[in-house]
């Protein structure tokens, strides 16, 4: 009981601490110079990481699928394995200044995984990819003008190039550059 003021008064000193040193503002940042002065830049922690603009336009040149790769390999097989123990527990009740003594036997069951031999099972060794590649390319990543530029998209942007007409001028937004 005599513990818990102590402890308040311990987290009331620490809060004010850390809003004295900058830490109780939400959405701000602070930010100093060398002139010594200090000011605070607000940050903008509603816009999600994702919402700049990553879209590339061009001409539709071709577009490659690349399938997954897979190998057959092993791996160790685990199996689990469980141990069971017994002990003997002493029991005492107390009554009208007698003591009456009994034993009972308890058991416990301990598990663990055990390797035994092994499993085949499928890895991947190259994963699935989209790519598309686009002639006159200006966008965010890449250098206005380029020619034959790869583009890796989601399979959703791949399907949409691929009905569009041969050399049209299409909008994407790629996952990575390259192919």
């Amino acid at each position: 009981m005599k513990r818990r003021p102590a402890l308040a008064g311990l987290t009331l000193a620490l809060v004010v601490t850390l809003t004295a040193c900058g830490g109780g503002d939400k959405g701000q940042a602070s930010s100093s110079t060398g002139s010594g002065k200090t000011g605070s830049v607000t940050v903008d922690q509603e816009t999600p990481r994702k919402a700049r603009s990553t879209k590339v336009t061009g001409v539709r040149d071709i577009e490659r699928h690349v399938t997954r790769k897979t190998a057959t390999s092993t791996r160790p097989h685990y199996v689990k394995k469980c141990d069971t123990d017994t002990h003997r527990v002493k029991h005492t009740k107390r009554s009208k200044g007698r003591t009456r003594t009994w034993y009972t036997t308890e058991t416990d069951r301990d598990c663990h995984k055990v390797r035994r031999g092994t499993e085949k099972h499928t890895r991947v060794v190259r994963r699935e990819r989209w790519c598309v590649r686009l002639d006159d390319v200006s966008g965010a990543q890449v250098t206005a003008g380029k020619d034959n530029v790869w583009f890796r998209v989601p399979h959703t942007e791949y399907s949409d190039v691929r009905i569009a007409d041969q050399r049209s001028k299409v909008t994407i937004e790629p996952t990575a550059q390259g192919c």
